[in-house]
């Protein structure tokens, strides 16, 4: 992908893997995390679909999570997904209030790409921050139901953005 394509960023949590099971095509996945073992719920097709978004957009598929790295390990190959860039997501900076710590990582690691950003825990303060940051091109954030996880309606969304 070429070092200026559009970014897609994915979160985990509330995105890939929703906090309940809203359709028979998750599946659940059990992994051990720092000796915690964590339940997830995730959908083979989300690979497939990413993919064909990456290639239909010429966008670069990238980590936004506080899995890190272990996205490629854990996530990725249960959807289908090679291992991806990871934003990385070192240290708590300071930021303005209401902001979530990953914004601020976020707009440091795009340095003037477009971004579809998929989460589901960004609020108005965030949208903020990203507006007024230099080096933050155009974005798209788009707001991923928790309980539900990331539908072919957010993707149909980025699609068109990255599109236009």
């Amino acid at each position: 992908m070429a070092v200026d394509a559009p970014l897609v960023l994915l979160d985990v949590d509330g995105v890939l893997n929703p906090t309940r099971r809203s359709s028979p095509r998750f599946r659940r996945f059990m992994c051990v995390l720092e000796s915690e073992t964590c339940r997830l719920l995730l959908d083979p097709r989300h690979g497939a679909k990413l993919r064909a978004l990456e290639r239909a957009a010429g966008a670069a598929l990238v980590w936004a999570t506080t899995w890190g790295d272990l996205a490629n390990e854990e996530i990725g190959p249960r959807i289908g997904l090679p291992a991806l860039p990871v934003v990385p997501l070192l240290g708590d900076p300071p930021r303005p209030a209401g902001v979530n710590v990953k914004t601020w990582h976020v707009a440091e690691y795009v340095r003037d790409r477009p971004f579809v950003w998929f989460d589901d825990d960004l609020g108005a303060a965030d949208l903020d921050y990203l507006r007024d940051h230099p080096g933050v091109a155009e974005f798209l954030i788009v707001h991923v139901d928790h309980r539900k996880g990331l539908d072919d309606g957010h993707l149909d969304e980025a699609l068109r953005w990255l599109s236009r």
